[in-house]
């Protein structure tokens, strides 16, 4: 077994505590552990993870432990990593290397000692391990079947790899999952990414103008949070059919030029770069805020931002002002990086729980028909998609309906009588 890389061992205990209470309410992820230990469905099997190192992640690391895997852990953003979860998870005999806020040398090398385990799957979350296969660490990727990516963002740089040629191996995109998107893009990005703002900020969101950039999965989550909080929403978008989706969801729409002059927050969704960038800088008004609840820090345009700027100082934890040459003070929150990670606790465990038990059930995918399957990106099959439903809906004490025989033979006919 590797040596962990992490801060403070000694934070293992307060790192237990967090883990047990989030294991506490998720029900979904319970069912398929007590599988898992029963059938060993992963003994033998090195899995390397990346995703956000936090509670809710550390259980489904514990998980995949349980069906027998050896486990070797990461980061997936320098600001999401919880120490006290990495030591704790380190206690457990998992191989961790992360800490709190690495250096980008740091977060590279840590990336690359979780992939010394050279992994027979790999569980991605924006496409960090994947991409170093593909490029410096080339070599390691001989052994592995396979793998699962757990964003937008990550499927969109693997969908790049199958149309150039180049993806080494098959790869299931847990994000396009409808038990995934629904209610983890949805939802949970919408309930967790105001409150990482309104925890790091203490102020009002009520009354206030909200500028959403993106209309898509998170963009609606974070929208539809932001009105129930009272404020008022515009929508930015380049799709027409998303913004005429705003638009009759009831949410005002415009060029985002145009509302940079209006808003009082802006958050993007996007997952593209440079969202927001100098001229939307120049128009915006004294103490407006933004934040970025896409994957990578790159929406928000940095460079432009401190090139602009007179000065810039640290006002409160995870809130940066950058101060504009007419005085106006622009306040960008945790780094430009995942607000509801970086400055926050992520999502709920009751909506992790959905995707991360889709995760451990594409990994038994992957080992089980990782053979038969080509070098391409594959979804989720719907068998597992709808089993994780159907034990979601179980923990909850709700039956619903099944189709009788013959409506599912008319369903299969052309609708005439037979």
């Amino acid at each position: 077994m590797g040596r962990s890389l992490i801060r403070n061992p000694e934070l293992a205990p307060l790192g237990r505590q967090k883990i047990e209470w989030v294991a506490a309410h998720m029900p979904v992820l319970n069912i398929i552990r007590e599988e898992f230990v029963r059938e060993q469905p992963l003994k033998g099997i090195r899995i390397a993870l990346s995703i956000h190192l936090e509670a809710k992640t550390a259980y489904l690391a514990l998980v995949l432990q349980a069906a027998g895997a050896t486990v070797a852990a990461t980061g997936s953003n320098p600001l999401s990593t919880r120490d006290e979860i990495a030591a704790a998870l380190a206690a457990e005999g998992v191989q961790v290397y992360a800490w709190y806020n690495p250096t980008p040398e740091e977060y590279r090398e840590h990336l690359s000692e979780t992939l010394k385990i050279k992994p027979h799957i790999v569980i991605d979350d924006g496409g960090d391990l994947v991409h170093l296969l593909h490029t410096d660490l080339k070599e390691i990727g001989g052994e592995v079947i396979g793998g699962c990516e757990e964003t937008t963002t990550g499927v969109l740089r693997l969908y790049a790899l199958e149309r150039e040629g180049r993806l080494l191996f098959p790869m299931v995109a847990v994000n396009n999952a409808r038990t995934k998107y629904l209610f983890d893009n949805r939802y949970g990005t919408g309930e967790s990414v105001w409150a990482g703002i309104m925890r790091t900020t203490n102020l009002l969101v009520a009354g206030k103008t909200v500028v959403v950039f993106g209309y898509g999965w998170c963009g609606k989550g974070v929208s539809l949070r932001a009105k129930g909080l009272g404020a008022k929403v515009i929508v930015c978008e380049v799709d027409p059919v998303k913004a005429i989706e705003a638009v009759m969801d009831g949410f005002e729409v415009m060029h985002s030029l145009a509302a940079a002059e209006r808003g009082d927050i802006f958050i993007t969704t996007t997952g593209c770069r440079d969202v927001l960038r100098a001229e939307h800088f120049e128009r915006m008004k004294d103490r407006a805020l933004l934040a970025n609840a896409g994957h990578f820090n790159v929406e928000i345009s940095l460079p432009d931002l401190s090139r602009l700027a007179v000065s810039r100082r640290v006002v409160r934890e995870n809130i940066e002002e950058f101060r504009m040459p007419d005085g106006r003070r622009l306040y960008l929150l945790a780094e430009g990086r995942l607000v509801n990670l970086a400055a926050g606790d992520g999502h709920p465990a009751e909506i992790m729980d959905l995707s991360f038990a889709l995760q451990a059930l594409s990994a038994r995918y992957v080992l089980e028909e990782g053979a038969g399957l080509a070098r391409r990106v594959y979804q989720v099959p719907a068998p597992v998609d709808n089993r994780v439903a159907e034990l979601k809906l179980r923990s909850l004490g709700i039956a619903i309906d099944r189709l009788s025989p013959e409506q599912e033979a008319y369903l299969r006919s052309t609708g005439g009588e037979e």
